[in-house]
């Protein structure tokens, strides 16, 4: 690595402006995707990650845009390319491609391509995508497979394309065990596309610096970027910090044992003692166990340094083999962002012991997303009455819980930490499939009490337009293990997962919801943060005002009497 030199006052101020300028392509890079992606959990969602590399395989930039779980487990794919594939051997227009859970992003859902970028004849940089399929064949996406060989199409690291002629008989391969072929090749080929995209930019970059070299300029971010985590880190107070977690699971409940230890310039976490292999698809692989544990950590500890190769290395991150967390093939791992999506909590509920640092409650955490089936593969189920002519449709949209309360502020309401997902709209869910969201509303009263309250849950409601059956694939947690509050703070409420005509419903696994009938689901709030008695008047008579708080439970958990005029007795 060649930093730029001391004395020269315009190279100490070009380095830092090319940084932001790599940003500013891999943001574009993102957002070419989600203009050409065919799913809506791109298009609309943002479920996917995207970034530029060093020909070693290190990340420099991310775009904004996109999960920690897509984003840190694609730091560790791409060098898992360059060991089959090594940069040496590539060619303008040559694009690979994995969805292999082990090497990229933890489930056969999500696809990993990875393009290389050439600068006048020279390959200086790969840019990579992760994306997340809304059908990869299988059983579909949910926590009923036994085995990987159920969840889908496995495709190994190979190539996609060749010197820009695709991989026609991948693809045709991949349109033969998807349910929606069309959608799905054209969401491969859209992630080629904007690889392409920020190749053409990043040239255009390097032709503008001609004497900018990118090995160089990845070299300063990396190091920079590792000597500010670094420093950030020996600030705190050495120490091992413990915390254990119980989430739902599936048959029986998990635990999640963390040890974070502070020792000087790095920070180590453990998660020995956690709870074995599930026999489900709830278990996680290595790869994204240490992108949700790193994620947690930097969001407390720096969360103001870039994330790249450089300010990821200083955070180490364990697990057992065969744990929940670190699981082998062919163990199931279709439904991994059930448990996954804790870990950031997990970690935090550890730094929350570190003196100095101040971190959230509890939040919902795990997204709800309503993964709906609908047609003749329904109609066909034991005991459900179809004539089989119901339109075929597969869909996918995502809601959230509320997020714990932070130390100075209210929790979020229906927004999703640690994931970063958007919600579809309403218009975008009834435009893509045969179904009517019949309600999609705040749940009062779920965030937890405190001097800073929890962000509140909402109650969502869906059905198919016609009322012909579908298939419900439920990946639900805090059902029965709500989100804690913290220093005083109450509990969220608990979430729950029934049908619009009263019956509950499983949390997890594939469920069949009859004809006429629709899912209602009451996603968890947030965790409360403080003592409750400390919290104002003023906030208090706002959220019973807002609908946040009822009148009966600002009396039962404030000790306030709010009357309709908005007068108050305490």
């Amino acid at each position: 690595m060649t930093a730029p030199p001391a004395t020269d006052a315009l190279a100490r101020i070009r380095y830092p402006v090319l940084w932001n300028r790599l940003i500013a392509i891999v943001e574009e890079q993102a957002r070419g995707l989600i203009k050409t992606a065919f799913s809506e959990t791109v298009s609309e969602a943002g479920d996917l990650s995207a970034g530029v590399f060093d020909t070693q395989g290190r990340m420099v930039a991310q775009a904004v845009t996109g999960t920690p779980g897509h984003v840190n487990s694609m730091a560790e794919a791409v060098g898992h390319f360059l060991k089959k594939f090594p940069v040496s051997g590539m060619r303008p227009g040559d694009h690979f491609i994995t969805n292999d859970p082990w090497l990229s992003s933890g489930h056969l859902h999500d696809v990993t391509v990875v393009s290389p970028a050439f600068h006048r004849g020279e390959a200086v940089a790969l840019f990579a995508c992760t994306c997340h399929q809304v059908d990869i064949g299988g059983l579909g996406q949910g926590p009923d497979g036994r085995s990987i060989y159920e969840e889908g199409l496995f495709i190994p690291v190979m190539r996609l394309a060749r010197e820009g002629g695709f991989n026609e008989d991948l693809l045709e391969i991949v349109r033969a065990n998807v349910r929606q072929p069309d959608a799905v090749e054209g969401d491969v080929r859209s992630y080629a596309t904007c690889n392409g995209l920020g190749e053409r930019r990043l040239a255009a970059m390097l032709d503008e610096y001609g004497d900018v070299r990118f090995d160089d300029l990845a070299g300063f971010v990396v190091e920079r970027s590792r000597q500010a985590m670094r420093d950030a880190i020996r600030a705190l107070p050495d120490g091992t910090y413990r915390n254990a977690m119980t989430l739902d699971g599936y048959d029986r409940p998990v635990t999640l044992n963390a040890a974070l230890t502070i020792d000087g310039e790095r920070i180590a976490v453990d998660f020995d003692g956690s709870s074995p292999a599930s026999p489900y698809g709830i278990n996680l692989v290595m790869n994204y166990t240490l992108a949700y544990t790193a994620f947690g950590v930097r969001a407390a500890v720096a969360p103001e340094i870039p994330n790249n190769a450089g300010s990821l290395a200083p955070v180490e991150v364990r697990a057992p083999v065969g744990s929940i967390l670190n699981v082998e093939k062919p163990r199931p791992v279709c439904a991994r962002h059930i448990i996954g999506q804790f870990l950031p909590d997990a970690v935090l509920g550890c730094l929350a012991k570190v003196p100095g640092l101040e971190v959230p409650a509890e939040g919902a955490a795990c997204l709800w997303g309503i993964q709906m089936r609908g047609g003749p593969e329904i109609g066909a189920a034991p005991g459900v009455n179809d004539d089989g002519d119901a339109a075929p449709f597969d869909l996918l949209t995502f809601n959230s819980g509320g997020s714990g309360a932070r130390p100075a502020v209210d929790g979020l309401s229906a927004t999703a930490f640690p994931s970063g997902v958007r919600a579809l709209p309403a218009e975008a869910v009834e435009a893509r499939a045969p179904v009517v969201v019949w309600r999609k509303e705040l749940r009062p009263d779920s965030g937890g009490a405190g001097r800073q309250r929890g962000g509140l849950g909402q109650t969502v409601e869906v059905g198919t337009r016609d009322g012909a059956p579908f298939a419900l694939f439920a990946m639900y947690d805090r059902v029965e293990n709500p989100p804690r509050g913290r220093d005083g703070g109450a509990d969220g409420a608990p979430g729950v997962v029934s049908t619009a005509s009263g019956a509950v419903l499983r949390p997890k696994g594939k469920q069949i919801l009859g004809a006429g009938d629709r899912v209602r689901l009451d996603l968890p709030g947030g965790g409360g943060h403080g003592d409750p008695s400390e919290r104002t008047i003023e906030a208090i008579v706002e959220d019973v005002a807002e609908g946040y708080v009822s009148a009966g439970a600002a009396r039962t958990l404030y000790g306030v009497e709010v009357d309709g005029a908005g007068k108050v007795r305490r």
